[in-house]
């Protein structure tokens, strides 16, 4: 009995080693030292669906909001969708209820509809990423978020990197919650950068997706397959394992989002992170100590 004990708890020893070492493989992702890589792309702070204010009348996701980002020295992220004709159109909501007060979601509407809308009740038009991209060109860079929706990732993903070859002197990195968008890229795009977004999907309680699906996605555990340049994490989940386990062992490139005063930014920086910054007007604190950080690292 002792030995049939024994050998069965041997046996169990031997089974979670292998689950651990598969749970740390299949979130691998690339560690490559900034300097030899991010370049300007890492000397900047990144506002938070542009440079925002709603107080005073400059809405998110605005061209007013990217102008001032660009020309007060941030690099901007934005949203990118697909409209019902296909359009390039810079929203994050899949709904255009809050932003516009209009109760229909963006895939469903044409441009001629959105052409007539208006954001938070501003006169600001909702933009597309054709009047995005202009305002950055040889300036701030840019990190744009690919939103995808049910099976288009395709389209919209060949659809954003074709504006965005028309734009050789645009500084630029590619992120998505989802998957396909960077397994997409990898395979036929690899020179451009591409972030993997994720947060813990179980403490987000507007999270539709199934039990597996969340823990597949809060646990990174696609990075095998899609390599991520950088992984950008939701800041309130940065002490959970995933991203520990991460950063410890695989040593990626990490964004924050959100990240919402100077204090956690200061700390962020410190220890060569990226931040996307809203609620206040970051220090303009380029990250450029490219030597030292390879060496910490």
């Amino acid at each position: 009995m002792t030995q049939v004990f024994w050998k069965a708890l041997l046996i169990f020893d031997v089974i979670l080693l292998v689950l651990d070492g598969l749970y740390i493989y299949l979130m691998k992702a690339r560690h490559i030292p900034r300097g030899g890589f991010y370049g300007k792309l890492g000397d900047y702070h990144y506002a938070h669906r542009g440079l925002h204010v709603i107080q005073s009348g400059i809405p998110e996701n605005s061209i007013r909001s990217f102008r001032l980002a660009a020309n007060n020295g941030y690099g901007a992220e934005l949203d990118v969708r697909l409209s019902h004709d296909g359009r390039l159109v810079v929203m994050h909501d899949e709904s255009l209820k809050r932003t516009t007060g209009v109760h229909a979601n963006v895939s469903a509407v044409t441009e001629q509809v959105l052409n007539q809308l208006t954001l938070e009740r501003t006169r600001e038009k909702v933009p597309f990423l054709e009047d995005v991209l202009p305002l950055f060109n040889g300036k701030t860079p840019m990190l744009i978020e690919i939103k995808t929706e049910k099976n288009n990732y395709k389209e919209l993903t060949e659809k954003v990197m074709t504006q965005l070859q028309s734009h050789p002197e645009l500084d630029y990195m590619i992120e998505s919650f989802d998957p396909r968008v960077l397994y997409l890229l990898r395979k036929k795009y690899p020179n451009v950068v591409r972030g993997q977004l994720s947060e813990n999907y179980f403490k987000d309680p507007d999270c539709t997706l199934s039990p597996v699906l969340k823990f597949i996605l809060s646990n990174l555990l696609t990075n095998f397959l899609t390599c991520p340049d950088f992984l950008a994490y939701r800041f309130e989940d940065r002490f959970d394992l995933a991203p520990g386990l991460c950063r410890k062992i695989w040593k990626p490139q990490f964004f924050w989002w959100v990240v919402r005063s100077q204090a956690e930014a200061d700390e962020l920086t410190k220890q060569g992170d990226f931040i996307i910054f809203e609620g206040f007007p970051a220090k303009r604190q380029f990250l450029n100590n490219y030597e030292n950080a390879d060496k910490a690292e």
